[in-house]
């Protein structure tokens, strides 16, 4: 069930996140949403990369997760700054880059495995933390109002 965790004092707040099972067209719906809060903060023009992470983000979770459970927050940085996004999930297993192996000659033909350079790409910051009181982790991102790694890329 959706639930939104900031009361709404004006306008959309500056959070919103939700605990659910997340499936194939969960993207689409969760990127409604964020583009509903990025206008109304006035923040429009981190649209189109932010929601590209965010699109990896879960699909991680729907690809590497057997119950697919995970948490998605979206976050107003202090003064406007721009947008962080976390994604929770139960998997233990951190966020890797495995279609860049120079062990494996087929590494550049697999199907998957690009999402991290993806985030890392179009936002100016990522990362992920361990849960500390339960199995899993968060992975989380951030794009700034006139970032410089936005500048260069396109977040």
């Amino acid at each position: 069930m959706n639930r939104v965790t900031a009361s709404h004092v004006e306008g959309l707040g500056t959070r919103y996140g939700t605990a659910f099972t997340l499936g194939e067209h969960s993207a689409r719906h969760l990127r409604r949403i964020f583009r509903l809060y990025l206008t109304a903060w006035e923040m429009d023009d981190l649209y189109d990369s932010a929601s590209l992470a965010l699109t990896e983000l879960i699909a991680n979770v729907v690809r590497h997760c057997p119950d697919r459970r995970g948490t998605v927050l979206f976050l107003r940085l202090p003064e406007g700054r721009g947008v962080r996004v976390e994604v929770t999930d139960e998997s233990p297993r951190p966020p890797l880059s495995t279609a860049v192996d120079e062990l494996s000659e087929l590494s550049e033909l697999a199907e998957g495995g690009r999402g991290v350079a993806i985030v890392e790409a179009v936002t100016d910051r990522w990362g992920w933390v361990p849960s500390a009181d339960r199995p899993g982790k968060t992975v989380w991102f951030e794009c700034e109002v006139n970032g410089e790694r936005r500048e260069r890329n396109g977040c």
